[in-house]
């Protein structure tokens, strides 16, 4: 399984469609929920034992073809001196709006201040024995800042585009600051053993084609070109990207990952020659069975047999999804690469 979705990365032939799913190791999981009873989230995160634990989850429970770290994209902001809490939605105490808050932001080495997410990655690694590949990730210089600058969920990012407009000084030393704590980050994570890595660039699709290309483009080109001596599949990921999906997948990446609200065929047709992870919307796997199947049966009829195809949802997978609807979208994906 582990070869399977390394080589679909990089557009080879497979024997069956590869498929795992963004946060597939969380809060639908009974076992997780017992953790949860226990240990606090951050405390998972930073305990290498029980990240690791919490990685191997839901390759228990069904056969996915890449297990994903444990860890939250907001962890390296910590690093670099934000307050930052879960209770249980993220928050960032002291947002970040002026260039001297800017310029008192750390770059941390990530082997000294995010050690335990290298540890948790050996450890998976070890425990994984090459039967699955291991992602690695990191959150993308835009979403990241817009946490920053928003202090909590950026829905819209207001603040974070008035920033952009107005401090555009601050805002260019802040996207600089972060591309490179998150290349140190993910580069770390290869090193330590991770097979791919994933930038989640999840907040770009608040910004208009203009925007995208003038404020954030150049620091995400720098931040994926930075990865190519890595020698591991780099995705790249956003959501709400239709409206840029040319600019979004020409500033790098192996892989480009799409959500629910573009058709595969134009995804493929747009991205040029990368792969194509998604795209099942994660509202569906709560559906009726019949309806998931149709459903995921059509995500795999618009990838039409084209190498470089990852099966994935759109963004994470829902809180109140039924596991056993989970491991029936793997069965139903590796079953239809048999018969494919």
């Amino acid at each position: 399984m582990s070869e399977r979705f390394l080589q679909a990365c990089r557009r080879r032939q497979v024997d069956r469609i590869p498929v795992w799913f963004m946060r597939q190791a969380g809060r639908y999981l009974p076992e997780y929920r017992r953790l949860r009873r226990k240990y606090s989230f951050l405390r998972l995160a930073k305990t290498p034992e029980l990240a690791c634990a919490v990685t191997l989850q839901p390759l228990r429970r069904m056969p996915l073809d890449a297990a994903i770290i444990f860890s939250d994209i907001l962890l390296p902001l910590e690093a670099m001196g934000a307050r930052l809490s879960f209770a249980p939605a993220p928050r960032v105490a002291d947002p970040v709006r002026s260039l001297s808050a800017v310029r008192r932001l750390r770059e941390p080495d990530p082997r000294e201040e995010l050690g335990f997410v290298l540890e948790a990655v050996r450890l998976a690694r070890r425990e994984l024995a090459g039967r699955t590949a291991l992602i690695g990730f990191a959150g993308a210089p835009f979403t990241l800042a817009s946490y920053l600058v928003e202090g909590q969920r950026p829905d819209g990012c207001p603040r974070t585009k008035v920033m952009m407009y107005s401090h555009p000084q601050a805002w260019d030393l802040l996207m600089r600051k972060l591309r490179r704590v998150a290349s140190d980050f993910l580069r770390a994570q290869a090193a330590a053993g991770a097979q791919a890595l994933q930038v989640f660039d999840s907040w770009a699709g608040a910004l208009s084609p203009e925007q995208y290309r003038r404020y954030v483009l150049p620091h995400s080109r720098w931040l994926l070109d930075s990865l190519r001596g890595c020698g591991v599949p780099v995705i790249h990921f956003g959501t709400g990207t239709a409206a840029f999906l040319e600019d979004f997948a020409g500033a790098g990446g192996d892989v480009v990952g799409v959500d629910w609200r573009l058709p595969l065929p134009e995804a493929f047709r747009r991205v040029g020659a990368r792969a194509v992870q998604g795209n099942l919307d994660p509202a569906l796997m709560l559906a009726p069975r019949p309806v998931l199947r149709s459903a995921v049966r059509a995500v795999l009829a618009g990838a039409a047999g084209r190498r470089g195809f990852i099966f994935n949802l759109g963004h994470g997978i829902l809180p109140q999804t039924p596991w056993d609807n989970a491991r029936a979208v793997v069965d139903w994906v590796h079953d239809y690469g048999r018969s494919a």
